[in-house]
């Protein structure tokens, strides 16, 4: 039988039966930002340097397609491993 007002908050949860407390280490969305920081800065380098060193071969340099092609990719690439970063970066504390 429920006898709880419909918008009332739940009950508290309740504590495990051993004598040991249970402890969750939990990162606070303050340290994830900088920990999320410091990897997106890495990233962005690490990738800039990756494009600056493919764009420099030859086969890449004598044609103006493959160019087009290469620096849109390499442009908007990057975004893709940096969205999970970003995601984790958001969560909200547990």
């Amino acid at each position: 039988m429920n006898l709880r007002a419909p918008y009332s908050p739940p009950p508290p949860a309740r504590k495990a039966r051993s004598g040991h407390e249970l402890h969750i280490s939990v990162m606070t969305i303050r340290t994830r930002k900088f920990i999320g920081t410091i990897a997106l800065l890495m990233l962005v380098v690490v990738w800039s340097l990756l494009g600056m060193t493919v764009a420099q071969t030859p086969w890449l340099a004598n044609s103006g397609l493959l160019q087009a092609i290469f620096y849109v990719v390499a442009g908007v690439g990057w975004v893709l491993p940096a969205m999970p970063i970003i995601s984790w970066m958001a969560r909200p504390d547990a």
